[in-house]
């Protein structure tokens, strides 16, 4: 007889089918019996003159079925073939059928969590080039403010050097001031003591010249030529000496009340010189402290921004390494539940950085804007 296999079932017919079978490669769907394999247990076994005897028994089956082969070799292939067969029954094949939907539906799942797991990523990539490009503005900024921290220092410094030129500006303004006050008392001293002369002088001349009019008077007229030896005569030149002496006197005065006019409207100048210079001195002390307040707001800021900074690069890091892992565990064809409970952290650790993030910018888009106004310094000529 000639023996097909199919799926479950031995099928049998004449000998004369086999070679139909060879020349048409196909099978005649009325074979002469049909031997179901399913749950049966095929075995070798030795019968008289068939050395290569197969046995197929079943529970169900009213004995048993034996079929011989030509050769060793063709006795195991039909004995593998045979079993494998046997393996195929309505219960396998409905568990298989249930396995195959279920897979089918795990394998729609994967996908669309894949589809899913695929769409967050381009989001949270999406997301990392906005925090790069964030880090990069921050970085400028920080550039920036590095900039504008050593302008500050510059300022400071060039407003200390200006501080100091005043402090010995008004160091030199003061000893003058004192110089001329000084001055002042002595050519006040020297007017009092000219005043008193010419006092002296005055009363001396009115004195000879009431002397001079009782000798004139008392006296007879003289009868010698000679002027030089009467006492009017001797009078006369007393007098003009005095009248002289009062005339120097009275120019010497007079010119130490034009120093003395010339050293107060002096002094006058190097009060306002010096008032001038206090005021400036209190304004380059005022800037001096508000660009110190400033640049120590700066450089708090400046380390808040660092710390900032440091933050968001561990957090990107975090982020990076959890896309990888999560990238990896979408690309890996072994899945189990250890890997998938790493994925489910991935997503959640992403999801709260990016809700973070979120947080953040609405913190930032409901704070003020803060505008820095630099600070210009005119010197006095």
């Amino acid at each position: 007889r000639f023996f097909i296999i199919k799926e479950s079932f031995l099928l049998y017919y004449a000998e004369s089918e086999k070679k139909s079978f060879e020349s048409n490669k196909y099978f005649n769907i009325h074979p002469k019996g049909v031997i179901p394999l399913g749950g049966c247990i095929v075995e070798p076994k030795e019968e008289p003159n068939m050395p290569y005897a197969i046995k197929i028994s079943h529970e169900d089956f009213h004995g048993n079925i034996v079929l011989a082969a030509e050769s060793e070799f063709e006795q195991a292939q039909w004995l593998e073939m045979l079993q494998e067969s046997g393996k195929v029954t309505w219960k396998n094949a409905q568990l298989g059928e249930a396995m195959i939907e279920s897979l089918e539906a795990q394998g729609l799942q994967l996908a669309k969590e894949k589809q899913e797991y695929l769409d967050k990523l381009m989001e949270e990539t999406e997301e990392l080039c906005l925090q790069r490009e964030q880090k990069e503005e921050l970085e400028r900024l920080n550039q920036v403010l590095e900039a504008e921290k050593h302008r500050f220092e510059e300022v400071v410094e060039e407003l200390r050097l200006e501080q100091e030129q005043i402090r010995r500006e008004l160091e030199l303004t003061a000893r003058s001031l004192k110089g001329v006050e000084e001055e002042k008392k002595e050519l006040r001293s020297l007017t009092q003591s000219l005043q008193k002369t010419l006092e002296e002088l005055s009363l001396e001349k009115q004195q000879m010249l009431e002397m001079l009019e009782e000798n004139e008077s008392q006296l007879p007229p003289p009868t010698s030529p000679i002027k030089e030896q009467s006492p009017i005569w001797g009078l006369h030149c007393s007098l003009r000496q005095i009248e002289e002496k009062m005339q120097q006197l009275l120019e010497e005065k007079l010119l130490a009340e034009k120093r003395m006019k010339e050293n107060e409207e002096r002094s006058r100048a190097l009060e306002e010189e010096r008032e001038f210079y206090s005021s400036q001195s209190q304004a380059l002390q005022n800037s001096l402290s508000e660009l110190t307040v400033e640049k120590q707001q700066t450089e708090r800021d400046l380390k808040a921004e660092v710390k900032v900074r440091m933050d968001l690069e561990r957090r990107l890091r975090e982020a990076e390494e959890a896309l990888q892992s999560l990238e990896q565990g979408l690309n890996s064809l072994d899945r189990n539940k250890e890997k998938e409970e790493k994925m489910k952290a991935d997503v959640s650790n992403l999801r709260k950085f990016f809700e973070e993030c979120i947080r953040n910018a609405e913190l930032e888009a409901k704070m003020p804007v803060i505008m820095k106004n630099s600070v210009y310094i005119h010197k006095a000529a």
